[in-house]
């Protein structure tokens, strides 16, 4: 049974319904429409905490969907479930998958960015500077691409590019 089917809380029942409704009037094929509800039930899933169900969700959703704008939301979102279990290389390569197809998506140059960080961090702590500052490097590029796409967001990222020299104030703007 699909999990759009299980949803035990109001807000993700009216959710399931407003979507399924809006999926009923939208000039959508079924292909899409098929794909549409995988998403959300992959979605539904990573919320609920369910990872490898959302993990199928999504990879059959993928197998559906042809815009690569939507394909670029379902990769990101397999690349936030393998970071959040601590499989940042995994992670790495759906975020860069998620950048190919659509290049603007500040979202996953910030996490790229964050997991860089955390590499840089750890490699400071064993005494590796060379490696950490490379892994630095590599966080402050994409932190940049991130903020030009985003400017009002990263304000975290923004002080640290400013607190460590590695931009100016008016570099994003």
């Amino acid at each position: 049974m699909p999990r759009s089917q299980r949803n035990d809380n109001f807000i993700d029942k009216s959710f399931t319904v407003m979507a399924d409704m809006i999926l009923k009037i939208l000039p959508a094929t079924k292909k899409e429409k098929e794909a549409f509800a995988y998403y959300r039930d992959g979605m539904a899933a990573q919320a609920d905490g369910e990872y490898a169900e959302a993990l199928e969700n999504y990879e059959e959703a993928l197998t559906l969907e042809e815009d690569i704008y939507d394909r670029s939301y379902i990769l990101y979102n397999m690349g936030l479930i393998h970071a959040s279990n601590g499989e940042h290389k995994v992670a790495l390569g759906y975020y860069n998958q998620a950048l190919e197809l659509n290049p603007r998506m500040p979202q996953a140059l910030n996490n790229i960015a964050v997991i860089y960080h955390y590499w840089g961090e750890k490699a400071a702590e064993a005494g590796n500077a060379e490696e950490a500052e490379n892994y630095f490097v590599q966080a402050a590029d994409h932190w940049k691409q991130a903020i030009r796409n985003a400017p009002d967001n990263y304000i975290e990222a923004q002080n640290w590019l400013k607190r460590t020299g590695r931009a100016k104030i008016e570099s994003f703007f």
